[in-house]
């Protein structure tokens, strides 16, 4: 076979033999962007996780045997737990530093696993078909390797204290090491692992301050029915007014409703009002949520961005000629001018993002200050300020579920909030810069004002006719007679409404373009907010997140209203205590009391334990506990169609029997009580 007209193979240096495939004056190419090789830490990640899972698992052992051994020493307790409880998220008074920063640091390890190459550390070069797979394996993986620092704060042990300590100083060691020894990685941007641990980083160097903290005050029970903090509550609702109240204005100024509007936006802490540890968990996590997306915003644009501004030449100008576009005769100039309008998009950016980071704190901040007022609504029973009909605060199986998916759902939200927020601020900042500023600083591509100088008459037309419309109201149409208001002039009236019946259209169709975008603006700046409905009161119901939010809500206050609570412990300490209190409560009841007034404490004593009866036989979450609940109803209730009304009278006339009580004493009236 003849090779002869075969194009011979080129060698591994022939480059060198063809010098004029380059520019006459050859000169080292620049590389477009820094070029960042995968950095393996010393600390290997593979390894430390390893250790850790295994030192996390055998702390958590310990800590089961201590605790087991705690319960048994000291026999009943309240407030004891046990390590298959992280925290009792039900607790209005514990320290709630610890829980938010383990949430923290969960949810800093998942926004970067979504993105990262290999979401699990035990697995490298993670295959595309695997990873999926490895991320929903991760999701379950960081929670398990976390929860033994929620577990050494919650048991109160001193040991477990000790071991908080260790587990924090290691992770946040060997996390910073990592760090510094690889500070640029090739993933998205070269700091971008780097920014992305801070609030990783932050949590656990709190976790390493908080456990020694914890460690020197010592264990500490009062936590929960313990703590004063409901009695407290409960002498702040009983607590008379004042006489003299604060005589405020009919009519505020000016400047006092414009310093109203900010301070509803602040949120000022209250000393009869413990925010709730769901709630507070939910902000933190909504904070690192605000952050990581901020993050990946600047990281996924700004780069390509520089990129995009670096690589512009003379070749711009023939890209523009061919879409018809001439920015200017001269190259270099129009090298200027794009260059100068790429560095207006990325400016524009980056103000769109600060908004949307901006409006979405403020809405965080309002959202605390909602979430305070309506649950010290709910606790007062004022239903109708959240709900458009009657419910009642008992929990459900949604409402469980709910209560146990808020925190995610809210930072979820948030995050896609921020997104959408972004994007729509970046649109509106172009169109004011490019169709605006711009067009009025250089005095030329006016289009936007063309268009509306042409339609003034138009414009001119529409202001005039309003302005008549709002006059003619006010002087020819509306009389004050006697202190009262009525129509004048109605003949009139009815005229002018015929002859502007076609301008009060166009005014209705400007009208309802307003109002679409003032709908969409309001309903993209609040998106991230799940304590109000994007929908309307009667179609409330239908807005995902306020129905997680109103379910949460239920849970929360049929679980942990301060007042049930500051009874529960009222009941708990005479229980435990028995002794001087309990008797002096109970001859108090038996009305063994050496004075006068004793037949009128007897009558007091039983008006009182009949409006207690009363109360507990009304009460509907009290039904699943009685014995004739679950017996099956008579057939003269199901006749009537009232098995509940049947129930209660049967519960009344039990606890009459066995009181020996009669109900209507000679010479004294029964008092009706409001059910709980």
């Amino acid at each position: 076979m003849n090779n002869s007209n075969d194009e011979p193979e080129p060698s591994e240096y022939s480059y060198y033999d063809y010098p004029d495939w380059y520019s006459n004056n050859p000169e080292p190419t620049k590389p477009p962007k820094e070029i960042i090789l995968p950095c393996d830490p010393t600390a290997s990640d593979t390894i430390f996780h390893t250790c850790m899972i295994s030192i996390s698992l055998v702390v958590t052992l310990i800590l089961a045997a201590l605790s087991r051994r705690n319960k048994l020493c000291q026999g009943f307790a309240r407030g004891s737990s046990s390590i298959f409880s992280p925290t009792n998220f039900l607790d209005q008074t514990q320290r709630k530093g610890v829980v938010m920063a383990v949430f923290g640091l969960v949810f800093s390890r998942l926004a970067v696993l979504v993105l990262a190459p290999d979401p699990l550390p035990f697995s490298k070069d993670t295959s595309p078909e695997l990873k999926e797979l490895m991320k929903i394996i991760a999701i379950f993986y960081y929670p398990l390797l976390y929860y033994p620092l929620m577990l050494c704060s919650t048991l109160q042990l001193k040991a477990g204290y000790v071991f908080g300590t260790l587990l924090s100083l290691t992770h946040f060691g060997v996390q910073l090491w990592q760090k510094l020894d690889c500070p640029k990685t090739p993933e998205l941007y070269k700091f971008y692992s780097l920014l992305a641990s801070l609030p990783q980083l932050s949590c656990l160097a709190y976790l390493c301050i908080q456990f020694p903290l914890l460690f020197f005050r010592g264990t500490k029970t009062e936590e929960d029915l313990d703590s004063s903090y409901y009695s407290d509550y409960v002498k702040s609702l009983l607590k008379k007014s004042s006489a003299v109240r604060s005589t405020l204005p009919e009519k505020a100024t000016l400047m006092e409703r414009l310093l109203q509007v900010p301070k509803s936006y602040i949120y000022i802490p209250d000393k009869v009002f413990c925010f709730p540890l769901k709630l507070a968990v939910s902000v933190f996590v909504a904070l690192v949520a605000i952050y990581h997306t901020a993050l990946l915003l600047v990281v996924l644009v700004i780069p390509t961005l520089h990129i995009v501004r670096a690589g512009i030449d003379e070749n711009i100008a023939f890209l523009l000629l061919g879409f018809g576009i001439v920015l200017s005769d001269d190259r270099m100039e129009v090298v200027q001018i794009v260059t100068f309008y790429t560095w207006l998009v990325e400016v524009c950016y980056l103000c769109a993002m600060t908004l949307s980071c901006v409006v979405s704190l403020l809405m965080l901040i309002r959202t605390m200050v909602l979430h305070r007022s309506n649950l010290r609504g709910l606790y007062k029973g004022e239903i109708y300020n959240l709900y458009n009909s009657k419910k009642s605060l008992h929990p459900s199986r949604s409402g469980v579920v709910c209560w146990m998916g808020l925190t995610g759902y809210q930072a979820a939200i948030i995050c896609l909030g921020m997104v959408i927020q972004t994007v729509v601020f970046f649109i509106c900042f172009l169109f004011l810069v490019f169709l605006i500023i711009i067009p009025i600083f250089y005095g030329r591509n006016l289009m936007v004002f063309e268009i509306a100088g042409k339609a003034w008459p138009a414009w001119v037309s529409v202001i005039l006719i309003t302005v008549l419309q709002h006059v003619a109201a006010k002087f020819a149409f509306v009389k004050k007679d006697a202190g009262t208001r009525d129509l004048n002039n109605r003949e009139s009236l009815f005229l002018l409404t015929y002859l502007l019946f076609l301008i009060n259209t166009v005014v209705g169709l400007i009208v309802a373009i307003w109002r679409m975008v003032i709908t969409a603006l309001f309903n993209i700046v609040h998106l991230g907010r799940v304590d109000i409905s994007l929908l309307h009161r009667t179609a409330e119901v239908y807005d995902p997140a306020y129905h997680y939010y109103t379910h949460f809500l239920k849970v929360e206050v049929s679980q942990a209203h301060p007042v049930m609570k500051a009874f529960c412990g009222l009941l708990l300490d005479l229980m435990v205590e028995g002794g001087r209190v309990g008797q002096k409560i109970s001859d108090a009841e038996e009305g063994i009391q050496e004075n006068s007034k004793s037949r009128s404490t007897s009558s007091r004593r039983i008006r009182y334990r009949w409006q207690l009866v009363y109360t507990l036989v009304n009460n509907s979450s009290l039904l699943g506990s009685r014995k004739h609940f679950q017996t099956t109803p008579s057939l003269e209730s199901i006749l009537n169609g009232s098995p509940k009304r049947s129930k209660q009278m049967s519960a009344k006339r039990e606890v009459a029997k066995a009181s020996s009580i009669e109900p209507n004493q000679p010479g004294e009236k029964q008092d009706k009580v409001v059910e709980i």
